[in-house]
């Protein structure tokens, strides 16, 4: 889809640029980090939940509209083909610089990493404390397809609306009732599932209600128009709050919304001046790096050591090599079978929906 991969560029970018900010002659300190926009970092991998919630819906409903079911084991097996290879590529790596001394990690943290539960990891390491995301992902691909399989289109957008407003819900009991029972309680508790779980099911609802959306004139005016621009500050003043209460419980919605019409609005105006960006094939390439670069970067942007390969700007350039190599190596290789397991798939009705051409009239059903 249009804009998508400019999106994951942008994202991976607020990512790598967070955990750029206090490494070694980097312009950037951490006392300066988030004074005007917050924790970036973790606002991009918001993002990356949103759209991630969004493509996963839009194509199992596609595939559902097309051959009338959702296989778990064509999803699954997709969904291993383009996680596993990489991510263990990453962890065998871990291993050997563990094994030769130049990274300090324990078995805890690889029973925690290959088991894709490093969100419920109390104080986690540097070195794979970032795949928090990813477990949080991987958690979503086991339980929503087996959701949307078991309920009608309506009844799971009730699970994903209440779930857009239950997440900031179990942030804020988190945060106010737990911590202050113990304020040495490891903040690694608010990116378990049921904390995170709110910003993919915005993606989610997006998904479901967009064949009705697409039908309605108000809604695509908003999302053509040029104030729309605004929801860019809105989601940046609210991550600056950070855990303020009101912006857990009544920030967190807004920015859930704001961020589902942008990915709307960027995915169906390809040729408006934002559009053009996110398409422009320097910004897509780095989107399709984005999985890679994931990975990679949290090794090289450690702003707590002094070694040579964590300085600005090698630490950088060193983050790009070995996510080129992982690509090359290791991703791009297994994309022919993604291809092939992917034959079959709504694609046809995504593109439909993608052109505006759905002619549903009615809320999904």
């Amino acid at each position: 889809m249009p804009s998508l991969d400019g999106l994951r560029a942008v994202s991976i970018l607020m990512v790598c640029y967070g955990h750029l900010c206090g490494t070694r002659r980097f312009p950037v300190s951490i006392a300066q980090y988030g004074r005007w926009c917050g924790d970036v970092a973790h606002l991009g991998v918001l993002v990356f939940f949103v759209i991630s919630g969004f493509l996963i819906t839009l194509l199992l409903m596609g595939e559902r509209e097309t051959t009338g079911g959702i296989s778990l084991k064509r999803f699954y097996l997709r969904r291993m083909v383009r996680i596993f290879p990489a991510f263990y590529a990453f962890i065998l790596v871990m291993a050997i610089a563990t094994a030769s001394g130049a990274v300090q990690l324990t078995g805890r943290d690889f029973a925690y990493a290959l088991t894709y539960t490093v969100n419920f990891e109390p104080g986690r390491s540097l070195q794979i404390g970032h795949l928090w995301s990813l477990s949080v992902e991987e958690q979503f691909y086991l339980l929503w397809p087996l959701t949307l399989l078991a309920l009608r289109v309506r009844r799971a957008l009730i699970v994903a609306v209440a779930a857009i407003f239950i997440g900031p819900l179990v942030r804020f009991a988190i945060h106010e009732w737990i911590f202050r029972v113990d304020p040495r309680f490891p903040d690694d508790t608010l990116t378990s599932f049921p904390a995170m779980f709110d910003y993919l099911a915005a993606g989610c609802a997006l998904a479901l209600l967009r064949p009705w959306l697409l039908t309605r004139t108000w809604y695509l005016r908003l999302t053509a128009s040029r104030w729309l621009v605004l929801a860019v500050p809105l989601v940046l003043l609210i991550n600056r709050m950070g855990s303020h209460t009101t912006a857990i419980l009544l920030g967190s919605p807004v920015m859930n919304v704001c961020l589902a019409l942008l990915i709307e609005a960027s995915t169906r105006h390809e040729r408006s001046l934002g559009g053009r960006f996110l398409n422009w094939k320097p910004v897509v390439y780095l989107g399709v790096l984005s999985y890679s670069l994931y990975l990679w970067q949290s090794p090289f942007l450690d702003h707590r050591s002094d070694a040579w390969m964590n300085a600005f700007p090698q630490n950088l350039m060193l983050v790009f090599l070995a996510a080129l190599s992982s690509w090359f190596l290791v991703e791009r290789p297994f994309t022919r079978l993604r291809k092939r397991l992917r034959h079959g798939d709504a694609l046809p009705a995504i593109v439909r929906e993608q052109r505006g051409c759905n002619t549903a009239t009615s809320p999904p059903r």
